[in-house]
């Protein structure tokens, strides 16, 4: 378990209160949860640099096993802030400011309702939601129908769903996959758009984590620690040209979900 010290200043103490805070931050068990960390953000990436989305899907269920969830899902938000960042400026010229315009006002009310729950709900419960809706999803993405064009109108519940279950899981990304799938948009509009929304909404749930005791000094030495595990992911995955198909590509993804979903249900 990360120390449960604050890095507070207050009073004129603002040097006793960072080394207080930092005591222990490195010690043998720190260590090993970063060394434990590290290949499963890895892997989370590299599989973003390749498919564009998915890393809060693979890694928070995986680290949820090790960490808590109210500590994973802060972590991978803003390790996606950062990678989407990076997206929405390399791409900006191909995003589709018209979806972006109907998706912003229903996901900034989901990010908002799941602040609320997120704050507020039982930490032993909440992995377990978090298994089911993992489970839900990988069958889903082996067995389920392929997504026909849909209407505009879709937006609403779609960015809803995805701000709130992105704030309360890290894993709000399939809402917004499949409506702009449905929506029919090339691969670099897609990718482009989906940073770019993933951008916005990651904005206002890294605010809304920000001042509160989710935020302390532990969890930022993680967050420092696993940007460059997270860039070094993404630009490989940007670098590969995986010789499986998308859809053998997408089953072993999904087979990996159902396995860890399995496995925050059972714990």
């Amino acid at each position: 378990m990360i120390p449960n010290s604050r890095f507070f200043v207050h009073n004129g103490s603002s040097c006793l209160n960072i080394l207080e805070g930092a005591t222990g931050l490195f010690d043998s068990h720190q260590i090993e949860l970063m060394t434990m960390a590290a290949p499963i953000i890895l892997f989370a990436y590299l599989v973003r640099g390749i498919c564009g989305f998915g890393s809060g899907l693979i890694a928070i269920p995986i680290l949820s096993l090790m960490l808590p969830l109210k500590v994973a899902v802060p972590l991978v938000v803003m390790l996606d802030y950062l990678a989407s960042a990076g997206h929405g400026v390399s791409l900006r010229q191909s995003i589709h400011w018209s979806e972006i315009s109907r998706l912003i006002i229903p996901a900034l009310m989901g990010v908002f309702a799941g602040l609320l729950i997120f704050h507020n709900a039982d930490a032993n419960l909440l992995p377990r939601i978090l298994g089911g809706f993992v489970l839900l999803y990988a069958l889903y993405s082996l067995w389920g129908p392929d997504i026909p064009k849909a209407s505009s109108w879709w937006a609403v519940p779609a960015a809803f769903s995805g701000g709130a279950v992105g704030t309360l899981f890290g894993t709000g990304g399939p809402f917004y996959v499949s409506y702009l799938k449905a929506r029919q948009l090339d691969k670099t509009a897609f990718r482009a758009t989906f940073a770019c929304i993933f951008l916005l909404d990651g904005a206002a749930r890294v605010t809304g984590y920000l001042g509160t005791e989710v935020v302390d000094i532990q969890l930022l030495v993680l967050l420092a620690t696993s940007l460059p595990v997270m860039i070094l992911g993404m630009y490989l995955g940007g670098k590969i040209h995986t010789g499986l198909s998308a859809e053998v590509f997408t089953r072993g993804i999904s087979i990996l979900l159902m396995a860890s979903g399995a496995s925050l249900l059972l714990r």
